[in-house]
């Protein structure tokens, strides 16, 4: 089982979801937490949660496509703790369900800010330090998206595609510095973002958010969305000391929607 006793892990995308989920884990294993997130009342509504219960919390209200706040908000930890175990690149928007030609270039430049960019920005930072400890752990959220054409979601699969081209090349670069990247690639979860997604399909089709959700889940082999807690609990083993040898890959946790 993973263990992140005394583990300095940074969480961006840390108010709800995905990342709000992993921040409860790793504390509950023992790990300092460096959380961010654009939502100021979310992300301090976790940090008290998790400060209530005795974890060392440093949360910071920031975009992580300012450079200049990122390297700071990570050099704050550094200054704290010593160092950087552990970088997780969660953040991250959808742009809803359009077809292509109708995506107002302004939202599709956002939606690749802080997809894409927002995760070249974050490892931009992280790697220097692991880099001078000779060791670390990058896990970036791509999605399902990322790996297959995704009919009117281009913008959100550019961006996730990007992601995953990155998590690649970095991969390449930092290996011999014993600095793991990896990606995490879900299809649909019970998340605000798919809620959102959810609710956006049953308004076009007159149908309520469960059955929305039936009808999304149909193209997933399983019939069904993930719970949140079942793409956690991967997260968790693939930035773990346990899984020492895995780097450059993108881990699909989708209900089999990309083997078929």
């Amino acid at each position: 089982m993973a263990d992140f006793d005394g583990k300095v892990v940074q969480i961006t995308g840390a108010a709800s979801g995905f990342g709000a989920l992993a921040a409860t884990k790793f504390a509950a294993q023992g790990a300092r937490l460096l959380l961010s997130d654009v939502n100021e009342a979310g992300l301090k509504d976790v940090a008290q949660q998790l400060e209530a219960q005795g974890v060392d919390v440093i949360a910071e209200t920031l975009s992580v496509v300012d450079d200049a706040a990122m390297k700071a908000h990570i050099h704050t930890a550094v200054d704290r703790w010593g160092t950087l175990d552990i970088a997780l690149n969660n953040a991250g928007i959808g742009n809803g369900v359009v077809k292509l030609q109708d995506i107002p270039l302004e939202d599709y430049d956002r939606v690749m800010d802080i997809n894409a960019k927002g995760v070249f920005i974050g490892m931009r930072h992280q790697i220097p330090v692991m880099t001078k400890a000779h060791k670390g752990a990058i896990l970036n959220t791509a999605s399902a998206a990322g790996l297959v054409g995704s009919g009117h979601l281009s913008a959100y699969a550019a961006s996730k595609h990007a992601v995953i081209g990155m998590t690649k090349a970095a991969a390449d670069e930092v290996a011999r510095y014993d600095i793991r990247v990896n990606a995490i690639c879900p299809s649909f979860a019970s998340t605000p973002m798919v809620e959102s997604m959810g609710d956006q399909v049953g308004e076009a089709h007159g149908i309520s958010r469960e059955d929305a959700y039936k009808k999304i889940a149909a193209r997933v082999p399983m019939r069904r969305v993930a719970d949140p807690i079942e793409v956690v609990q991967a997260m968790l083993f693939i930035v773990s000391d346990d899984n020492s040898f895995m780097t450059g890959q993108a881990i699909s946790i989708d209900g089999g929607l990309t083997a078929v």
